[in-house]
């Protein structure tokens, strides 16, 4: 049981890490955001977000990830993201 407790030890100081940069993420974002209002340009950009869940699910395999449950996931984060630049 000791394994158990120092491994969610282990996940716990994982998800600090992602929470620190998807707050890192959402502030580029947050700059992105600013610079597409300046040019008059929209939020959301249908063709660079597919980049992005393509380039994701070919990633996920490297990790030995489902493509598909990470996209799921990333779908949320860009949502986020799209929301931090309005």
């Amino acid at each position: 049981m000791d394994q158990i407790g120092t491994l969610r030890k282990k996940v716990d100081a994982l998800d600090l890490q992602i929470i620190s940069l998807l707050g890192e993420r959402a502030q580029v974002c947050r700059d992105i955001g600013s610079l597409k209002k300046q040019s008059g340009m929209q939020i959301r950009d249908t063709s660079r977000e597919n980049q992005v869940y393509q380039g994701i699910k070919r990633k996920a395999v490297e990790f030995h990830l489902d493509p598909s449950q990470l996209e799921a996931v990333y779908r949320e984060i860009v949502n986020m993201c799209s929301a931090v630049q309005e």
